[in-house]
């Protein structure tokens, strides 16, 4: 028979006859919140015939009997496996299974995962690599590796830069050396569930170091006088061997202060940093050599620093264009801020200086209120904003005096020299545009007004539209002809508040009054009014 033929044949038999893997340890140590597992070393003859019947049992406490393991929810038989999902502190405890008359035990000891990390720092695996050796780390788990839906490998408990297998081969470098943690993801029962296998990588460097000095060994370095100079001078030596000092004629001059640095790696590998201190630079510390020497086992290596005069020209001209700059945007960023609160500066400004218009124009009213005057079911919010909001802002919350038709006229007079009259007698004239605004019991008030505004010159307009309007050809174009004249327009909800925009622009072009007579009340929804920035 050939040979390849009972190689094969011995294969075949061996997978027949060997158990699954059955590692056996009488003291097992096993992480809280982790899928956990306990599998029955049974003899051959039970895995040839398969009608065996597997025991289990678990003991508490040193003098308390064995009790038999029912299946639940969370703990699973699974032929000769025991399962559970996860594993929690109340399981720990003597964990027996019998097939026959051969039993196997372990004793459990379950252990809090830590709070700060994906791993115990007290349960790795040790992995040694030699620098430049082979570095090979596998996800592999004798039990769950079938059923883990997904596997994950993590360095430090992060995930590894362009690693996104779970597995690395590669030659070992200094910065592999950490903690690898394989992650397996399961999924049981409607939850997830995940078991993690750490491995400890440290990396061995046998490799041979010649003490040498870092940098150049000519250093040409600028100083500024009466400032502090440090200058740094670092080796590398392999282990406590060799040492580095500066040029003695230093070593009596108290401006100098010498001090060194010593660091060192798990690979034996020992940096050592002598720093030089010129604690005020002088002129007798300009143009001078100051060198630094290293001597170890076969090696005497010198650097030289040579101190030159640092220019300040261009030092000073760079802070000086930073300052310049930055003056320059402080300057721009205040002007746009004055642009866009333009209103509520001067609102400010007002009331800090006082400014009253009222007090020498002989006027009686702040302003003469014109608007539709017919109450129809088209205009009735029209006539409410002109009778209620406008005056219960203007007069109860700001302190200013209106005149309105309905409410200020006395019924059996003349009308039209009672307006003509009361308009003489108001600073603003408000008029509360809409599609119906021109009808005959305006047109008079409007005209009148005009006329005050543009012959006497003895008062302002101000137009406020209350719906929107797509065509402003009804009014009379004399109105073009005032120098300014501004429009308001109001955006129901939005316009409501007190410290709206809509307000803060028709304070503005009212007349400017004291602090005093502003009475400081709720906004017409019911909420605190509260002063803040609105755009112009």
């Amino acid at each position: 028979m050939p040979s390849r033929v009972l190689v094969i044949l011995f294969l075949v038999f061996m997978e027949q006859s060997t158990p699954d893997l059955c590692v056996f340890r009488d003291h097992i140590t096993a992480l809280a919140g982790e899928p956990y597992h306990l599998k029955c070393c049974l003899s051959n003859d039970h895995h040839h015939h398969r009608n065996y019947t597997v025991r289990w049992s678990k003991r508490s406490g040193p003098n308390r009997a064995s009790v038999p393991l029912s299946s639940s929810e969370r703990i699973i038989f699974n032929d000769d496996a025991l399962e559970f999902w996860p594993i929690e502190m109340i399981d720990e405890g003597m964990y027996s299974c019998a097939v026959g008359h051969k039993e196997n035990q372990w004793n459990i000891s379950v252990t809090k995962r830590s709070d700060h990390g994906c791993f115990h720092p007290k349960y790795l695996l040790t992995k040694e690599v030699e620098l430049g050796k082979s570095l090979n780390i596998n996800c592999t788990h004798d039990y769950f590796q079938t059923k883990a839906y997904y596997i994950s490998l993590f360095k430090d408990c992060s995930p590894i830069p362009g690693n996104h297998k779970p597995y690395i081969r590669k030659n070992a470098m200094l910065n592999d050396a950490g903690n690898y943690t394989c992650m397996f993801f399961l999924y049981k029962n409607g939850r997830s569930f995940n078991v993690t296998k750490t491995f400890n990588v440290k990396i061995k460097d046998n490799t041979d170091i010649m003490p040498t000095l870092y940098g150049n060994s000519i250093n040409y370095v600028e100083a500024e006088l009466g400032k502090e100079k440090t200058l740094n001078c670092t080796a590398l030596l392999r282990g406590p061997t060799g040492i580095i000092y500066w040029n003695e004629e230093h070593d009596n001059d108290t401006n100098i202060h010498k001090e060194k640095l010593i660091t060192s790696d798990s690979s034996g590998k020992v940096y050592v940093s002598s720093l030089l201190k010129i604690k005020l630079v002088k002129e007798e510390n300009l143009n001078v050599w100051y060198n630094c020497t290293l001597a170890s086992a076969g090696v005497l290596e010198t650097m030289g620093f040579f101190l030159k005069k640092k220019e300040g020209t261009a030092d000073v001209s760079r802070h000086f264009f930073i300052i310049v700059l930055v003056s320059s945007a402080a300057v721009i960023f205040l002007v746009i801020m004055c642009v866009i609160y333009r209103v509520d500066i001067l609102l400010c400004y007002r009331d800090l200086i006082r400014r009253d218009e009222t007090l020498t124009d002989g006027k009686e009213y702040d302003a003469f209120v014109s608007y539709l005057k017919d109450c129809g079911p088209d205009n009735g919010e029209e006539h409410k904003f002109a009778l209620e909001i406008l005056p219960g802002a203007l007069e109860r919350h700001f302190g200013y005096k209106l005149c309105i038709f309905e409410r200020d006229i006395i019924p059996g007079g003349a009308i039209v020299d009672d307006i003509h009259s009361l308009i003489k007698k108001s600073r603003r004239l408000i008029i509360v545009l809409s599609e119906n605004y021109m009808s005959d019991k305006v047109r008079y008030e409007l005209e009148s007004g005009l006329h005050e505004a543009l012959v006497e010159r003895k008062i302002k307009i101000i137009l406020i539209e209350f719906t929107p309007i797509s065509d402003f050809t009804f009014l009379p174009q004399s109105l073009e002809l005032l120098k300014s004249h501004r429009i308001l327009k109001w955006k129901a909800d939005k316009s409501l508040p007190y410290n709206s925009r809509f307000w803060k622009n028709l304070r503005y072009l009212m007349p400017a009054k004291t602090a005093k007579s502003i009475v400081f009340s709720a906004d017409p929804l019911g909420n605190e009014s509260l002063p803040v920035l609105s755009k112009v």
